[in-house]
């Protein structure tokens, strides 16, 4: 598989947007899903690159999180900014990319990236729960290089 393009279909897409939607509806945090064919790299400095380049490094309470995939090199990253890393427990990220990486195995990415969304999403509304006026900083949708 090489094009960025045919990693998801649409309806996979479509899934994992409702899944970030569902995932901030009790949470100011932001959520992102980020995917490339390839980089040439170091996997964590690209996804910081990418972190970056989407201003998920603006939100009000630095508690946006990135999961940024580059398909043919099969590596894939998670990176929250400072606001969820301080809080979350310091094994959280090795353990949500553990789960989402038993799902990638099998081939079903669709439910890896899900699982991870979900898991963040659980910590950004304990941390950082909706209040009233809290607006969607960032897009939902899937960005892809």
């Amino acid at each position: 598989m090489s094009k960025v393009e045919d990693f998801l279909t649409k309806e996979e897409e479509q899934a994992i947007v409702e899944a970030i939607r569902m995932a901030e509806k009790e949470t100011s945090g932001e959520i992102r899903v980020h995917i490339e064919k390839t980089t040439s790299k170091v996997p964590y400095d690209r996804a910081l690159e990418v972190f970056h380049e989407l201003g998920m490094d603006a939100t009000d309470l630095k508690n946006g999180v990135l999961i940024y995939l580059a398909v043919d090199d099969h590596n894939f990253v998670i990176c929250g900014d400072k606001g969820i890393n301080d809080v979350v427990p310091k094994d959280f990220w090795d353990c949500t990319k553990d789960a989402m990486a038993n799902q990638f195995k099998t081939g079903n990415f669709k439910q890896g990236l899900i699982d991870g969304i979900t898991k963040a999403g659980e910590q950004l509304q304990k941390y950082f729960p909706y209040h009233h006026g809290d607006t969607n900083e960032l897009s939902n949708e899937i960005s892809k290089g």
